[in-house]
């Protein structure tokens, strides 16, 4: 699949990737390279609270709203951005994909698609505003282009990202060792289509 291999990011990087406790400390990874100061956290929580709430909300109402459990099948395209929904070989449901990041089940660390090079322009949708974000309000983990992989950590990221970039739902795939996670945008019923 070509992915960029997250020992890269070890690699390049001259310090250890930061992780849960480096939360408190906005210069971890350059988080605002500028300022240094600390983020304010209880701001950062709540944040992640109303995305939270917000995701929970979305994601039961499409699971619901599209019937997507069950039988379902689906096949999805990095190449395109796109994900189908079918029922016995019959596409119901459409929509388009933006990869929010990758966890190396290997490594135990994350990278976000808009520092992976090897991810399709196509599909990293509106990324950069999600790494702008962080900055603008001195958040940490959203301007880090990694971090360890800690799963609660990794919710929370995804969760922002969606909320962000006003996703209507989320999903991941687990493919080579390595967890995908995407956001979902613009869910068009087959016969709603253009």
């Amino acid at each position: 699949m070509g992915l960029v291999e997250h020992e890269e990011l070890q690699a390049r990087e001259p310090w250890p990737l930061p992780g849960w406790q480096d939360l408190g400390d906005s210069s971890v990874r350059g988080g605002n390279v500028g300022n240094r100061s600390k983020h304010d956290h209880s701001c950062w929580e709540a944040v992640v609270l109303a995305a939270r709430e917000r995701a929970h909300s979305r994601q039961a109402f499409m699971v619901e709203r599209y019937g997507l459990s069950g039988d379902v099948q689906y096949d999805w395209s990095m190449d395109d951005a796109q994900i189908t929904w079918s029922r016995d070989g019959k596409v119901f449901l459409t929509g388009r994909l933006t990869v929010i990041g990758s966890v190396s089940l290997a490594q135990q660390t994350w990278l976000w698609s808009w520092a992976n090079e090897s991810i399709p322009d196509p599909a990293l949708g509106g990324m950069e505003r999600v790494r702008q974000y962080g900055e603008e309000n001195d958040y940490p983990v959203l301007p880090w282009p990694g971090f360890k992989s800690d799963p609660e950590l990794v919710a929370e990221a995804r969760m922002v990202a969606a909320s962000v970039l006003d996703a209507e739902g989320l999903w991941a795939e687990s493919v080579d060792g390595v967890q995908l996670h995407f956001m979902v945008h613009d869910l068009a019923l087959a016969d709603e289509r253009p």
